[in-house]
């Protein structure tokens, strides 16, 4: 199953439903929203700095991704930024792939 990183910054008006339901209400509202779509959370951590919130999570697919991005960036309560991450064993494979390339003005 594809794992995404998420790092994601609180809107003021998110941070406000932060302080009012707490770290676990959302930590609930996120492991729902991504087992609705078949996946798992495997780690979430809020942060100071950039970042508010980092999460990782498996799901399904990359539609699967986007279908969330998609809905939390239009709720205006979160800027987020979603990374696939790749397994030594796929990085492995991508190696041994064969990819015709020619850099530019070569």
């Amino acid at each position: 199953m594809p794992k995404f990183l998420i790092q994601a910054t609180y809107t003021p008006e998110g941070t406000k439903g932060l302080l009012k339901e707490g770290a676990s209400g959302r930590r609930d509202a996120v492991d729902r929203v991504v087992a609705d779509l078949g996946g798992t959370v495997e780690a979430m951590y809020f942060a100071f700095g950039e970042d508010d919130l980092v999460c990782i999570i498996d799901l399904p697919d990359p539609v699967s991704m986007a279908a969330v991005s998609l809905t939390v960036k239009a709720s205006g309560a979160l800027c987020t930024r979603a990374t696939p991450l790749l397994t030594l064993e796929e990085i492995d494979q991508a190696a041994r792939r064969e990819v015709a390339f020619r850099a530019p003005g070569a």
